[in-house]
């Protein structure tokens, strides 16, 4: 999976045994290389696959960066008479679905291409759409929300991030960016519906809406979502926890779990935070799109500032930003309206490179044929994260009796962390070298 990333100087001992193999084993990346077959880098066919992976995208992580106004409307409605940090088990459970289950997908995606992966995902994302307005019972929403949308948007996901690699190389930051924008333009619009349709048709119909949108963008990707190298089955994309004894990936590894660790805090409370500041329900419904207008160009610029100056060294200028955000803006001044629109652009910008960066700076860190193995064993670990992270937020909020100060301090302490895993990545990869593209 992702098997044709960036080729990097630095090499586990075990990837001098794979140079030797690549010639008697003719893995997928192997044959790119021995017969000199090139990347595209533009072109009709090629934009066309990043439209197709905008469009599946939207669907997927459009739905994750909505989860904040669907934890406002659920706990307030339906699951009402339950404690916060319960709730955000629902959502917890979908981002570690989305990411871990990316795990399985990928020797999938090696051997057979993105085809049923996308059909499937598809079937199930639509479907839970669908099915979730006719929950009523905490069981109903993580079997509907958590569990068919969580694997229905890791079936789309993974695919439409790794099909990018089949036609980009030197262009990957920039085109990876651009599809993934797609999850911001869902984080956009799908509040904006949750906002305006509810109080008309009520929440059952308007999920049906969002599923129907699904539906149109899904049958697009289905349509533009084309491999172009042939299946791979001896590409190994299992998780291999002895590679976690190489400094620079193991840190790496940590830097990525403290950020999706901490991103799915505001993501998920951004909303119930401003009507708890006293907002209105129309100004609070609108900080989540705001957030995800941010992340538009957050996931689109990163990437292409990345292949100008280094992956790594633009996350962590990302990181830096966002810790500024919350710890800057958030904490200090996000009980005026002012103040939290800044941090809702300035933090959406920011944190949006975590989608587009993090599986570049992971491929810098290996060989491209052993991408797959280091792509699923830090993923592997990160999903963990995904899971605790909104229930820990919401038992803050809930010793807190309300007050977002402690969960607010939480975060940005968790980003800082994943700021010096960054910088300690760069320095073991590069030492003290500023100026190095990396």
């Amino acid at each position: 999976m992702f098997a044709d990333f960036h080729l990097s100087p630095l090499r586990d001992p075990r990837d001098q045994v794979t140079e030797k193999m690549r010639y008697s084993k003719e893995s997928l990346v192997s044959k790119c290389l021995m017969d000199e077959v090139g990347f595209p880098e533009g072109g009709g066919k090629a934009w066309l696959v990043v439209f197709g992976s905008w469009c599946a995208l939207f669907s997927s992580l459009g739905i994750m960066n909505t989860m904040g106004a669907f934890q406002e409307h659920i706990s307030s409605h339906q699951l009402q008479h339950l404690d916060v940090s319960i709730v955000g088990w629902i959502f917890s459970l979908y981002a570690f679905l989305t990411f871990g289950v990316g795990l399985f997908v990928g020797p999938v995606f090696d051997t057979y291409g993105p085809r049923y992966l996308v059909i499937s995902g598809s079937i199930l994302v639509v479907l839970s759409m669908t099915l979730v307005g006719y929950c009523t019972e905490l069981w109903h929403f993580i079997m509907c929300f958590s569990i068919l949308g969580g694997v229905g948007s890791a079936l789309l996901f993974s695919p439409s991030i790794a099909i990018v690699g089949h036609y980009f190389n030197k262009r990957r930051g920039t085109a990876t960016g651009i599809a993934t924008t797609g999850g911001a333009f869902g984080g956009i619009v799908y509040p904006l519906i949750l906002q305006v349709l509810i109080p008309k048709i009520g929440f059952s119909w308007t999920t049906k809406v969002i599923a129907g949108i699904s539906l149109m963008l899904c049958l697009f990707a289905n349509i533009f979502i084309k491999g172009r190298l042939p299946p791979s089955p001896d590409a190994n994309a299992r998780p291999d926890i002895r590679i976690l004894a190489r400094p620079a990936f193991a840190t790496t590894v940590l830097g990525v779990f403290l950020l999706e660790f901490a991103l799915f805090v505001p993501l998920t409370y951004v909303t119930s935070y401003s009507l708890a500041q006293g907002f209105s329900p129309t100004f609070s419904f609108l900080v989540l799109p705001i957030l995800n207008l941010g992340s538009v160009f957050g996931r689109w610029l990163p990437g292409f500032i990345a292949d100008k100056i280094g992956r790594f060294n633009t996350a962590v200028i990302a990181i830096i930003l966002t810790v500024a955000a919350v710890l800057g803006v958030w904490l200090p001044v996000g009980n005026t309206k002012p103040g939290l629109v800044i941090f809702a652009l300035l933090f959406g910008f920011a944190s949006g490179s975590n989608i587009s960066l993090t599986p570049v700076c992971v491929s810098q860190l290996c060989s491209i044929e052993n991408y797959g193995r280091y792509y699923s064993t830090c993923f592997s670990i990160v999903s963990l994260g995904c899971l605790t992270g909104v229930p820990i937020a919401g038992r803050i909020l809930d010793v807190g009796n309300g007050s977002y100060g402690g969960l607010i301090f939480f975060v940005g302490l968790v980003y800082a962390g994943g700021l010096i895993a960054f910088l300690w990545a760069r320095l073991i990869a590069t030492g003290l070298k500023l100026g190095v593209k990396y």
